[in-house]
């Protein structure tokens, strides 16, 4: 995957569209498949959900509505007779649904003492994902279906051409004028339904994985003159930040912007010479917060693939154990501030 500009992790979806318009090849060339478009995209997981822990048992939450906007809740079993915090937990493009981002929750309520709130960040829209690869036997390893490796290779261009379409459009649909407005909801509905954790707290805590990694980056910004729900902000108002302390997983989309006027204390889990959060970015970052006195935490994880700290299995020793020190590092600081 090519490196991605330093200024901005991604390009503009719509643009892509366009540029894949103009360049599609002529029927002549149909033996030369078009790869997918030069630019960064969602991984596969972003978009897809590892395979459920065995053992793990089944969400403990529940689904149901906050600020009329779709959420799921999970609570510590001894809540509210003993006192908790509130946490938001803003996911990557598998959304509200997905089971392993619901147990993503419920081990921080159980193990942190959090009320978890999970907003639908994504409107009952989550990401396209790439079911269709494993369903054809001509795409499988090798290309080894009746269609033999050539097939195999072409179907395989035509599908990554197609998901890298989909994905470009669905993250055209769910941009942050978009996203941040239903968070906005769920927040000041969430501090009226959970004042107790709050108050507890003394605010909100926020932890995001992948797309939801940047809303935290955005809620700990004290910011000017920007769009907060259904309200424009007049120039000159600041506002922020909403949240007291932040944890980040394998974020994407962020920009060296992002890091501008940041204020609450944030831990970042990073992936090793991640395309979908570039070491550019994520240097200039560590150099905004350094320069803004703000409180910050940075890990970098080697040999695991983005996404890896969402609840999921893997094969790998290595992948597992980095997957339980990300959490430890999240839930510490979380914790701890």
């Amino acid at each position: 995957m090519p490196v991605p500009d330093p200024d901005l992790a991604t390009r503009a979806p719509e643009s892509d569209a366009a540029e894949d318009q103009q360049d599609s090849p002529a029927l002549s060339a149909i033996a030369a498949p078009t790869p997918p478009p030069e630019q960064p995209q969602l991984c596969d997981n972003c978009v897809s959900d590892r395979p459920t822990p065995a053992g793990i048992g089944a969400p403990k939450g529940e689904l149901t509505t906050l600020g009329g906007i779709d959420v799921y809740i999970t609570k510590p079993p001894s809540y509210p007779s003993t006192p908790a915090r509130l946490l938001l937990l803003l996911t990557g493009g598998t959304g509200l649904k997905s089971t392993n981002n619901q147990l993503q929750a419920d081990l921080f309520s159980a193990e942190g003492n959090y009320v978890v709130v999970m907003p639908d960040l994504f409107s009952g829209d989550p990401a396209p994902n790439s079911q269709v690869r494993e369903d054809d036997p001509d795409i499988q390893a090798g290309g080894g279906g009746d269609g033999g490796g050539f097939i195999g290779m072409f179907k395989l261009k035509a599908v990554e051409t197609a998901k890298s379409f989909m994905v470009d459009m669905w993250l055209a649909r769910h941009t942050e004028d978009k996203i941040l407005p239903i968070i906005h909801k769920v927040l000041d509905a969430a501090k009226d339904e959970f004042a107790d954790a709050v108050g507890n707290g003394g605010g909100v805590y926020a932890v995001g994985y992948c797309i939801g990694g940047r809303y935290v980056l955005l809620l700990g910004q004290q910011r000017e003159g920007k769009k907060r729900g259904d309200v424009e902000q007049g120039d000159g108002v600041k506002e922020g930040p909403w949240i007291k302390a932040g944890a980040v997983a394998h974020a994407t989309l962020v920009s060296k912007q992002d890091f501008v006027g940041l204020k609450a204390p944030v831990t970042l889990v990073n992936v090793e010479s991640d395309p979908m959060f570039p070491d550019e970015v994520r240097v200039a970052g560590e150099d905004e917060m350094r320069k803004g006195g703000v409180e910050h935490e940075v890990q970098v994880y080697p040999g695991v693939p983005h996404g890896f700290a969402v609840v999921g299995e893997y094969e790998d020793e290595n992948i597992k154990e980095a997957q339980k020190t990300a959490y430890g590092q999240m839930l510490k600081w979380l914790q701890d501030h």
